[in-house]
């Protein structure tokens, strides 16, 4: 059976699953339920200097799709709206009480050391926070008075942060990466270059999630008005995932410990996560869609597929797709796969032939068969685009086949089709 446990900048914990700093952590009720739910660690909801922030009722708004999954999750909360002191005090006790789960402590402040290192050493003297989690990346309300992606979006600014709280206590220091930046790796860097014993990311995504058109305001509306918030849940995924990987993959950044978070909801989700060179997952959406129980499954999930592939820990899994995220130069211009539809589980729903006769290229034609139609792919016209086995309802209706060709694996600098290739780069 496969070891679950993980460990992150020498915090450790029976799985790789934690509750991110969100509303599911912001008290020892909540923290406490989730443990005995199965979770591995928790970052408490993040904590700042007293007086407290004060937060507005309205404060969630959600993008479904027509079955009223959520796909997205959007947020106007700001950080923990209790005493400092009430949250230290709960911290010490729900650490006592479950010493192998993991405990990190999230925190923000004003670009002041002496804020942020005294903030620090405050949780630090409960000697209940296994590690820190610096939130520079909230992009709503905080950031407006200074902090979180404020601080986080300028890389001198981060690698200044680090180094204060790096400075003031002597205990693993997680840097959290908003997303709402041109290049995630210069964030990535400066964490490093500051002394960040791991990353954690992404942090939410600046958004607006919808519009009441009868109110003529942006959801969640406040009295009449809206704001821009925090774009979490399913849809944010492919985002995290490709920053994941980025810095996995960077030379300056590779090694450097990653906790994943985007969109999480199943185990595959995490797997993938950890594929890309993630060290473990946080989650934050799926819990609060679904409930604390949800972990139940990832961890099944997760264990039953790494005992399938072979996997016995997690170290043997992280990193494993990293070798093959590379740039589009680099992709093979002589591979080619061709789209298969299988009439005994189609539903002559149509889908496949209407999208590409409409937006592709024309590969797929209709024949008369008996009582229906027949779809046939037009070999000679198919590019191997997928959109048609994408949008198929059925699942492996619609297949992509790779073509079995002699051809050797040619990149665009060296592809003869190239008008800019030059006859170094051919050789």
């Amino acid at each position: 059976m496969a070891d679950l446990s993980s460990t992150i900048a020498g915090i450790r914990s029976p799985n790789p699953f934690w509750l991110a700093s969100a509303p599911p952590t912001d008290k020892a009720y909540n923290v406490v339920r989730a443990f005995k739910a199965g979770w591995g660690g928790v970052v408490w909801k993040t904590l700042g200097e007293d007086p407290p922030v004060v937060n507005v009722s309205s404060r969630y708004g959600a993008h479904l799709d027509t079955d009223r999954r959520m796909i997205g999750f959007n947020n106007i909360e700001l950080i923990s709206d209790r005493p400092l002191a009430v949250n230290l005090q709960e911290i010490i006790e729900v650490k006592r009480d479950w010493p192998d789960r993991a405990m990190v402590v999230s925190l923000m402040a004003r670009i002041e050391e002496e804020a942020w290192a005294g903030l620090a050493r405050r949780i630090a003297e409960t000697g209940a926070a296994d590690g820190l989690e610096l939130n520079l990346g909230c992009p709503h309300g905080m950031c407006e008075r200074g902090m979180g992606s404020a601080i986080g979006q300028v890389p001198e600014m981060v690698e200044q942060v680090t180094r204060w709280v790096k400075n003031a206590v002597n205990l693993p220091v997680i840097v959290k990466l908003t997303p709402n930046i041109t290049n995630i790796l210069w964030s990535a860097e400066a964490a490093k270059r500051g002394g960040a014993d791991a990353i954690s990311l992404i942090n939410t995504v600046n958004s607006i999630v919808a519009v009441d058109l009868d109110a003529m305001a942006p959801t969640p509306v406040v009295d009449g008005k809206g704001s821009h918030g925090g774009y979490c849940g399913p849809a944010v995924k492919p985002i995290a995932l490709n920053m994941v990987a980025e810095i996995a993959r960077n030379p300056e950044t590779r090694g450097l410990p990653v906790s994943g978070i985007g969109g999480i909801t199943t185990w595959r989700d995490a797997a993938e996560f950890l594929a890309l060179g993630a060290t473990n997952v946080q989650v934050c959406t799926a819990a609060m869609t679904y409930g604390f129980k949800i972990v139940e499954d990832m961890i099944g999930g997760l264990s039953n597929w790494m005992d399938v592939k072979g996997y016995r820990t997690l170290d043997e899994l992280s990193g494993r797709a990293v070798r093959n995220v590379v740039n589009w130069n680099d992709l093979n211009m002589n591979f080619s796969t061709k789209a298969v539809i299988d009439p005994a589980l189609c539903i002559d729903c149509g889908r496949c032939h209407i999208v590409c006769e409409d937006t592709s290229h024309q590969a797929i034609r209709i024949d008369a068969g008996e009582g229906r139609r027949v779809f046939t792919v037009v070999n000679e016209e198919c590019v191997g685009c997928n959109l048609c086995s994408h949008v198929c309802p059925v699942p492996d209706c619609i297949t992509m086949v790779p073509e079995q060709t002699d051809l050797p694996y040619v990149t665009w600098p060296n592809d003869a089709r190239n008008p800019m290739r030059v006859p170094e780069a051919a050789e």
